[in-house]
């Protein structure tokens, strides 16, 4: 069976690499122009922090990005622009509390929800949506770009690149062959490289060896990163959490890049009764919410509970009234990123010097 499953993705990798190999000549020439200042790149006098990656999802943009909001909001007035994958609306807007994540998009109100004290914008063009952030929030003294490695009309003055553990930058491919979105050597524009969503523990010889494959240039900094999963709190009212143990049946509802990291680590805690999987940022409909229904009156409705993860809970929300009407219990499952070994005050003390260095 796994020999049969290997042969259908060699297959399926030769028939489509040609189709890569004409995807990666568009994206190398378009870089090209950038960098022989054929297309324009603007630069800021205020310290913009880019966090992207070379992929189409999956490494863990999101909670980085709360990272790094919580290290510098003590300290400095931050703001967060992001595109707004899959929204509704089109240009520039400024993310309010009330907003739907069809209006503003699942991972700015996700920003928003949790950190309602600093700006929140989208915008398809950064550096159209940079100056109007400015021009409404004065007091705003950097900006985090999410996920905008890609998107070149702004230089950012620190570049953070991340890449999955489970499926490096290094060993894929250009889509559709993969999921990279630029060639692999395009890690050089790179200044800090984060391998994210790893095991508790790496040994000193495998974290040696993962930073000989990604092989570095001298400029770049490689650290290593995990999720921490916190107590999971019911959808409509964050006061009320639910322990997690054996004893619970979970249904687990996922549209997210990359289930298996979670589902790796809820194995060890509950008994996963169900996966429900969308693709990333899959917006639910009256049907889906009807199957869930069905999902869980066929269960042991006093031990069985929906799960889902933040981003995806910015989406279930816009059914919030079918699930309080047919008492359906989502859950949300809160993940913050923790350093390996002594990366952390590596990391943070990176992040300081670019602001105490930064130049106008």
């Amino acid at each position: 069976m796994l020999f049969t499953s290997m042969k259908k993705n060699i297959v399926a990798l030769i028939l489509l690499y040609p189709f890569a190999l004409i995807y990666g000549a568009i994206i190398s020439l378009r870089n090209i122009f950038y960098e022989a200042g054929l297309l324009k790149s603007i630069a800021f006098n205020i310290p913009v922090i880019n966090v992207g990656n070379l992929s189409i999802g999956g490494t863990g943009k999101t909670p980085h990005i709360e990272y790094l909001i919580r290290l510098l909001t003590p300290y400095i007035n931050v703001a967060t622009l992001s595109r707004g994958y899959k929204r509704k609306s089109k240009g520039f807007r400024m993310v309010n509390f009330h907003d739907k994540a069809t209006v503003s998009g699942d991972e700015p109100l996700q920003f928003k929800t949790k950190f309602p004290h600093i700006p929140v914008a989208v915008s398809e063009s950064r550096d159209i949506g940079i100056p109007m952030m400015l021009k409404q929030h004065p007091e705003i003294e950097s900006i985090l770009l999410d996920d905008a490695f890609q998107h070149r009309s702004v230089i950012p003055g620190l570049n953070v690149l991340l890449s999955a553990y489970n499926r490096p930058f290094y060993e894929d491919y250009l889509m559709p062959a993969g999921r990279l979105r630029e060639p692999r050597e395009a890690y050089e524009r790179a200044d800090i490289i984060i391998v994210t969503k790893c095991p508790g523990e790496i040994s000193p010889k495998e974290r040696k060896q993962h930073i000989a494959d990604i092989n570095p240039f001298p400029h770049q900094t490689v650290l290593f990163s995990r999720y921490d999963y916190e107590t999971p709190y019911y959808i409509f009212d964050d006061t009320v959490r639910l322990t997690l143990g054996e004893d619970h049946n979970v249904i687990l509802i996922s549209a997210i890049a990359n289930v298996d990291y979670l589902l790796s680590y809820l194995s060890d805690q509950v008994n996963i009764e169900n996966t429900v999987k969308f693709e990333d940022h899959h917006y639910f409909t009256d049907m889906e919410l009807e199957q869930f229904k069905k999902i869980y009156e066929n269960a042991d409705t006093d031990s069985t509970y929906f799960l889902t993860t933040e981003k995806d809970a910015m989406r279930l929300g816009l059914h919030k009234e079918y699930l309080l009407e047919h008492n359906i219990p989502v859950f949300v499952l809160p993940a913050q990123v923790s350093f390996l070994d002594e990366d952390a005050d590596v990391f943070e003390k990176k992040i300081k010097e670019f602001l105490i260095e930064f130049k106008t």
